[in-house]
C-alpha cells in the first residue's frame, strides 16, 4: 500500500494545482505596507551599496592601472623598435665602412694605374724619339757612305 508521503502519478497533478491556487491566493490577499518595502530595499541598498562602491573603486582603479601598463607597454614596443632600428643603422654603418674601404681600395688602385700608364707614356715617347733618332742617323750614315761612294767614283779628268 502506499504511505502517505508519497504521492500516486494521479494525485501529483491534482495537489500542483492546488499549490498553484493557495500561492495565486496568497499574493492576491496580501496587503503590501509601502513602508516595510521602502526599509526593506534602504536596508537592501545599505547592505550592498558599500560593497558594490567599494568594488566599482577597484575597477576603476584596476582600469586606470591598466591604461597605464598599456601606455607603458607602448613605450617599451617604441624602445624595442628603436633599438632594431639601431641594429638596422649600426649594419648599414658596418657595410658603409666596408664599401669605403673597397672604394679607397680602388681609389689606390687607379693613382697607382694612373702613374703607370703616365710613366709608360713618357717611356714610350722616349723610345719613339730614340728610335727617330736612330733612323735619322742612319739616313744620316747612308748619305754620308753615298757621297764617299760619289767620291770615290773615278771622275774623268778635265782635258786642259
Amino acid at each position: 500500500m502506499e504511505d502517505e508521503g508519497s504521492l500516486s502519478q494521479h494525485e501529483l497533478p491534482h495537489r500542483e494545482d492546488l499549490l498553484g491556487q493557495e500561492s495565486s491566493t496568497h499574493v492576491e490577499n496580501m496587503s503590501v505596507d509601502k513602508k516595510a518595502v521602502d526599509k526593506l530595499t534602504e536596508g537592501l541598498l545599505s547592505h550592498y551599496l558599500p560593497d558594490l562602491q567599494n568594488s566599482k573603486r577597484t575597477l576603476q582603479e584596476l582600469t586606470q592601472n591598466q591604461i597605464v601598463l598599456l601606455d607603458t607597454l607602448d613605450q617599451e614596443v617604441t624602445k624595442f623598435r628603436e633599438c632594431n632600428t639601431l641594429l638596422d643603422l649600426n649594419s648599414l654603418f658596418t657595410e658603409a665602412k666596408v664599401y669605403h674601404h673597397k672604394l679607397v681600395n680602388i681609389r689606390k688602385e687607379m693613382i697607382m694605374l694612373h702613374e703607370k700608364t703616365t710613366k709608360l707614356k713618357k717611356r714610350a715617347l722616349k723610345l719613339q724619339q730614340q728610335k727617330q733618332k736612330e733612323v735619322l742617323e742612319k739616313e744620316q750614315q747612308r748619305e754620308k757612305e753615298l757621297e764617299r761612294e760619289r767620291q770615290l767614283i773615278a771622275k774623268p779628268a778635265k782635258r786642259t
